[in-house]
């Protein structure tokens, strides 16, 4: 069996692993397949480019015999002929060694290389992967407000000088993403990208994107915004460098006709407008803040601030959980990360082997994670959320037991009745935008089929170190709380009357840099009457 079959067999085992089209922007956990699928491609492809330089050598070689004999037997050929073995290696070569030549020459060594991608391509991402990775860089540009050129040279916040992995956009990077953006009629997205382009076109940067291509997509994407005077002004400079563009010449009598006109209209209207400004400035002062904006700021870290007054009420302790005979004699380190409602971190929780073999038993069944439909019911995916999960069930194996089993000695509360501990794994740029873990009164039906209540609490484990976003985030009260490696952080969704305690909705904020992993166990309600009891009042 030959080196290409056997590089072959073992790429097919290879990708068979892993999911054809499966959404592979969702999860870095799966991502990580496809380094190692180019990886052996660039190992094929250079196999390939061995096979033509041994094919060529040999060509030369041969080319260089001949030219050494044919330039002493055409000083005398007759001399050199009259000689019979010369005579009779002549007819050979003609016969027999030039057409050996010629099969040389035309043997094709791509073969294994071509056979190797066909197979592989199959298992490719798509072009749904490519538009999906694209949304996660401009999702991160807008919730950690990025310039364009920060994201472009790659110093994203997080990334330490030095780091093998850090890596640039080219001209040709910029130009897909704007054109991506162009196709989605984002034109605010489009302009930065494209702008991106030519501030690196005009910076001396080689590409195989033309300086005319970039500034017909800016001008009309700048002109989809209103901005008639920056339109104009690129379409001008467009013309500078190809005066016959045709769909210049005709944007720029247009654009001219239109700014003249939006000129006109302005002076008439410039007292209503001035008005117009000054109210809308006094209602940008008010209070409110849209969800989106306030999530956004926290994963910036700009959100509320808690007082020294409260901050001083939050303590660190060591935790028995009431005497419980295993940790009165290891006691679990426990700190509060909010007071309203109660977060409670835990420390030292699992261990790194566990974690690892968490991991290693969701892996292969990582799909992408789903939300339930609050009208239908029906399980289906989200833009809102971008991970893939897995669920793993106690009898799968003892880690996870031993895990449900600290779960329910720490809390003191019955997992019997909770849901299969869920891994999940967060893509580029990975989010889950502000929910609520239990079901609301108007979702009746939200956990029926499972008929174990709803779900009174929350535990949720971080098994990775994030180096920047990812942050877990309550935009109802300001609470933060950073992803740590081996903690654990746990809350009641649910008040003691069984109402749902609305002040619980929270996010996940985008991964900036890093690869997140976490797993979560939601309790429900059936199994705790005599562990956690309803108040007495209706209030509590």
């Amino acid at each position: 069996m030959g080196v290409r079959s056997v590089c072959c067999i073992l790429l097919i085992s290879l990708l068979k692993s892993s999911f054809a089209h499966n959404d592979f922007f969702t999860s870095i956990g799966h991502m990580t397949d496809l380094l190692y699928t180019e990886k052996d491609l660039v190992t094929s492809l250079k196999d390939y480019i061995k096979a033509e330089e041994s094919k060529l050598e040999q060509v030369k070689q041969w080319a260089e015999k001949l030219d050494a004999l044919t330039a002493t037997a055409t000083q005398d050929p007759e001399g050199f002929l009259g000689h019979p073995v010369n005579a009779f290696k002549l007819m050979k070569r003609l016969n027999t060694e030039w057409g050996e030549v010629e099969d040389l020459v035309l043997k094709d060594m791509s073969d294994g290389f071509i056979s190797n991608l066909t197979i592989q391509r199959q298992y490719f991402p798509n072009d749904e992967d490519q538009t999906g990775a694209a949304k996660a860089l401009l999702r991160l540009q807008d919730t950690y407000q990025l310039d364009s050129q920060i994201i472009s040279s790659g110093d994203l916040p997080g990334v330490t000088t030095g780091l093998p992995f850090k890596s640039t956009m080219t001209v040709e990077d910029c130009f897909e993403l704007g054109k991506i953006t162009y196709s989605e009629a984002d034109y605010y997205h489009t302009e930065l990208w494209m702008a991106q382009a030519l501030k690196q076109l005009d910076e001396g940067e080689e590409s195989s994107v033309e300086t005319v291509t970039v500034l017909d997509y800016l001008s009309y994407s700048v002109y989809q915004q209103g901005e008639l005077e920056r339109a104009l002004n690129h379409t001008k400079r467009l013309l500078s460098v190809d005066p016959e563009h045709q769909r210049a010449l005709g944007n720029l009598k247009y654009f001219d006709y239109q700014l003249a006109k939006q000129k006109k209209a302005e002076k008439e209207q410039s007292v209503k407008e001035e008005s117009k400004k000054e109210q809308e400035k006094t209602v940008g002062k008010g209070e409110y803040l849209p969800e989106k904006r306030k999530y956004e700021q926290l994963c910036r870290g700009q959100g509320v601030r808690m007082s020294p007054r409260r901050q001083r009420r939050l303590l660190c302790r060591y935790y028995n959980s009431n005497r419980h005979p295993f940790y009165i004699i290891g006691p679990v380190k426990q700190e509060d990360e909010w007071d309203h409602p109660r977060i409670i971190r835990y420390h030292d929780i699992i261990s790194e082997k566990e974690m690892e073999k968490v991991k290693e038993l969701a892996k292969p069944r990582l799909r992408r994670a789903t939300i339930s439909n609050p009208i239908t019911g029906v399980l289906e995916t989200a833009q809102y959320r971008i991970s893939k999960s897995a669920w793993l069930a106690a009898y799968e194996h003892p880690v996870v037991d031993c895990i449900n089993q600290r779960i329910e000695d720490i809390t003191g509360l019955d997992v019997k009745t909770a849901e299969e501990l869920q891994v999940a794994n967060y893509g580029v740029g990975g989010q889950y935008e502000p929910h609520f873990d239990f079901g609301r009164k108007d979702e009746p039906d939200a956990f029926k089929e499972l008929g174990t209540g709803n779900r009174i609490a929350t535990w949720l484990i971080y098994m990775s170190d994030v180096a920047a976003g990812g942050t877990t985030v309550f935009p109802e009260v300001g609470a933060t709380v950073k992803p740590m490696k081996g903690t654990a952080i746990f809350w009641y969704n649910l008040f003691p009357n069984g109402e749902g305690d609305y002040s619980t909705r929270h996010a996940a904020c985008p991964v900036l840099l890093g690869n997140k992993w976490v797993s979560n166990k939601w309790i429900h309600e059936r199994g705790q009457e005599f562990r956690r009891p309803c108040g007495l009042k209706e209030a509590d």
